[in-house]
């Protein structure tokens, strides 16, 4: 699709030339908000929620939005897309039972519910064609504030040039059916309405809201818009959220299966330590028929795109079958966000962004996880159980996935916490701003549409025409597909450095010295305070697990000892490796429906978590030695 223009004014007369093309798009707020009788720092707070005031090239984001008022067509939006799967892992990733290997249930078909076609009903009341609507900020922005006024108009309330009067249209716009999400998303645009915001958008554009902090709408008014009620009882959810409980089954089926996740009783009996973030691949409706499903797989919680609204499917203390990987299930929290891996301009909206870390915050308080990508883990870094499970590892949520803004968000913002060359960093690209190419989301070894991203590429040398570098553990050679981890490093991760030459940082990746451009003006990782590890005075190497697991000695009669299973990787005398934590061995036995016979083994064995490569490993504590980083070596100018 081509870049979308901006076009002024919105009605027909001539653009002033006093007005520089980067303050364009605040100029279609302001003439939006005169012909449509919105307040400005309304339609400004309605479209930063949305898209952070974003055109994303015209390309609709996960649900069917356009432009910077995310006016949704979603018709159009998935007729032309081409979604993609990403991997053949076992969910469950427990050896103790058979592998399940579900198949995608079809997608829900019919109408579509009317948050989804929004961008209709601004082309019916501003007379201005869908085409434009989708592809022309400025009149994309005379949508919204159209779609604004017909809701002040539909609820009886005055075209009020006070914002405050505004807080039920905004509900309404939020296009969600219950009162409690429509309030949700109404609470974070007057939110950000009344804590201001600036920021140049990804066109070039120069907004600005100013702050109102002294603004309070009433948020009972809400009750006029004629909403349905929506319980959050059975919940795990914060206040600050709106959130459903949609169950997912506990059944028996089958010659002695069950499903889709497993009966526990955490923290008491293993602690939570991870938080994973997947996308769906899949709409919202479909993605509530997969979870509902017994014979399918489940996670602990959904999120919309639309407007953030949550439903919770696993309770905490219970075991969700999302990652592939048994050990991470078992002590772990699963989040579905509604998106698609290889569409980079299928963009995640700031609504969902927002909620996401308000969830994660709450769960990270109440279960004691740090805020950091030790922990909180795409499921792109959950690493293969054994040898054979490493190529079939999904690699969600992808490196459209923008972790800075995230943990920003999330009040942990990724920041340097060391000085000047520290043997340890952070990655942390710009993510607007660093746009490394990818291939095949649409079609094998074509280039991806040019986007920010989170993602790093790593090399061989320090020189962009020097190879790529390989991951043994997939057995390919390594390309620049969208689903390829074998060179990449993500946003938030921390590597120990092994070498500087000039604006390129090395840093020891799956056992070898990986390369990546570091430039000092536009620095991609900053200096990080921390601990690694390094093989014990002695070994020449030591192996490297996908799991923690206890000893053999350590399982009780009636529970079979788990393979501890080296992956196809050592970590090597002289390197070091970044530590995300210390814990025993430990494996959950629950292959029957009956949950008084599931057991908690905990060895005597320790190991740590480490970051190794893309995803993170874990080493025995035994076989390693831990120190805090000094300075880093340098090798060249």
């Amino acid at each position: 699709m081509a870049a979308a223009t901006l076009t002024l004014p919105l009605l027909g007369a001539a653009p002033s030339e006093a007005v520089p093309v980067s303050a364009r798009l605040q100029q279609a707020f302001a003439a939006a908000s005169a012909e449509y009788g919105v307040p400005q720092s309304v339609l400004l707070g309605v479209s930063y929620l949305q898209s952070r005031w974003d055109t994303h090239g015209g390309a609709p984001s996960v649900t069917g939005g356009y432009g910077p008022m995310h006016l949704t067509d979603a018709r159009t939006a998935l007729a032309a897309a081409d979604h993609h799967g990403r991997g053949t892992e076992d969910p469950r990733g427990d050896e103790a039972r058979p592998a399940l290997r579900p198949e995608a249930l079809p997608a829900r078909t019919g109408a579509l519910p009317a948050r989804l076609t929004t961008l209709l009903e601004a082309a019916r009341l501003t007379g201005m064609s869908p085409e434009r609507l989708r592809e022309d900020p400025a009149a994309n922005v005379a949508g919204g504030a159209a779609l604004l006024a017909e809701a002040q108009r539909e609820l009886g309330a005055p075209a009020s040039g006070d914002p405050a009067d505004w807080y039920a249209a905004v509900a309404r716009f939020s296009g969600a059916d219950d009162s409690a999400t429509a309030t949700a998303y109404a609470n974070d645009v007057f939110a950000v309405i009344r804590g201001g915001e600036a920021r140049t958008t990804d066109a070039g554009q120069r907004v600005a809201l100013a702050a109102r902090p002294g603004l309070v709408p009433d948020g009972s008014a809400v009750r006029r818009a004629g909403l349905r009620s929506a319980s959050a009882a059975g919940t795990e959810c914060p206040a600050t959220v709106s959130c459903e409980w949609i169950p997912a089954p506990y059944e028996q089926f089958g010659e002695g299966d069950y499903g889709n996740h497993d009966l526990a009783n955490r923290p008491a009996s293993q602690p939570i330590r991870y938080i994973v973030v997947h996308d769906t691949e899949g709409a919202w409706e479909g993605v509530l028929d997969m979870v509902q499903d017994p014979t399918y797989v489940s996670w602990n919680y959904s999120l919309r795109s639309t407007d953030g609204h949550i439903a919770q499917h696993v309770k905490a203390k219970d075991v969700a079958w999302h990652a592939g990987n048994w050990y991470v299930n078992a002590g772990s929290i699963g989040l579905e966000h509604e998106g698609f891996l290889a569409e980079p301009d299928a963009w995640y909206t700031e609504a969902m962004y927002r909620s996401s870390a308000r969830l994660v915050r709450y769960l990270a308080e109440k279960y004691d996880i740090p805020l950091d990508r030790h922990h909180i883990l795409g499921h792109d870094t959950v690493p293969g159980t054994t040898a054979a499970t490493i190529p079939g590892m999904h690699t969600d949520p992808g490196p459209y996935w923008d972790w800075r803004h995230y943990f920003e968000l999330l009040g942990s913002p990724l920041e340097a916490t060391a000085g000047k060359d520290a043997a340890l960093v952070t990655i942390r690209p710009d993510y607007a701003a660093h746009r490394p190419v990818f291939t095949g989301c649409e079609r094998a070894g074509e280039p991806c549409a040019v986007h920010g991203s989170s993602a790093v590429r790593l090399y061989s040398d320090h020189d962009e025409k020097s190879p790529l570098i390989r991951d043994i553990g997939l057995g390919s050679a390594p390309t620049t597909g969208v689903n390829d981890l074998s060179s990449r490093v993500s946003t938030g991760q921390q590597f120990a450095v092994a070498d500087r030459w000039g604006d390129w940082t090395a840093i020891w990746y799956l056992g070898q010295k990986a390369w990546f451009h570091n430039p000092r003006k536009q620095p991609t990782a900053v200096p990080a305070a921390g601990r690694t590890v390094t093989p014990r005075k002695g070994l020449s190497s030591v192996p490297v697990y996908g799991r923690a697991y206890p000893e053999a000695s350590a399982y009780p009669a009636g529970v079979p000892a788990q393979a501890l299973s080296p992956l196809p990787y050592t970590l090597p005398k002289g390197q070091k490796y970044a530590v995300g934590g210390e814990m025993p061995g430990e494996y959950y036995y629950a292959v029957t429906f009956d949950a008084s016979r599931h057991r908690v083994v905990t060895g005597k064995d320790r190991y740590y978590q480490i970051q190794f490569g893309h995803r993170i490993a874990f080493v025995r504590a035994a076989d390693v030695t831990v120190s805090p980083v000094g300075k880093a070596p340098r090798g060249g100018a």
